[in-house]
């Protein structure tokens, strides 16, 4: 049994870009060319291959939390969410932004092409329509437990 404080050194060793969507990619809502999965005893972490990738996810994780924060009921922006949040903020706005170009998406195949898209179709991230995605993000379900 590993410790948390062992874990979390080895992780910080691995891991030169932590991959913003990991949540995501290790629920198999989305997928990523540029991530690299790798396992720290028996838990699987996602780290990013390129900085450019890294840098435009950091956006636009950032740009999803911040239009989803009202939508969602949540107070202080920045703080952590809890996990069923967070997973409906990565899955279900990765999902609503891919819906933007393919109304019948069913999930984002590949975050970085999905982040390339939106940097070509609008002048900046901030000019994304984030209450469409919103609204995906709100209706978005989690895997039921069993």
């Amino acid at each position: 049994m590993l410790n948390e404080g062992a874990y979390k050194a080895t992780y910080d060793e691995k891991v030169r870009l932590s991959c913003p969507f990991e949540k995501a990619i290790l629920s198999r809502c989305a997928g990523c060319d540029q991530a690299h999965k790798f396992n720290i005893a028996e838990r699987e972490a996602v780290a990013c291959e390129a900085v450019v990738a890294h840098e435009n996810c950091l956006t636009l994780h950032g740009l999803l939390h911040q239009n989803a924060m009202f939508a969602l009921k949540l107070m202080h922006p920045g703080e952590p969410l809890p996990h069923a949040k967070e997973i409906k903020v990565q899955c279900g706005g990765l999902l609503g932004l891919q819906r933007l170009f393919d109304q019948t998406a069913a999930s984002a195949e590949n975050i970085h092409a999905l982040a390339g898209e939106v940097q070509r179709r609008f002048a900046s991230m901030q000019d994304v329509p984030f209450q469409e995605v919103v609204k995906v993000i709100t209706a978005y379900e989690g895997r039921r437990r069993r």
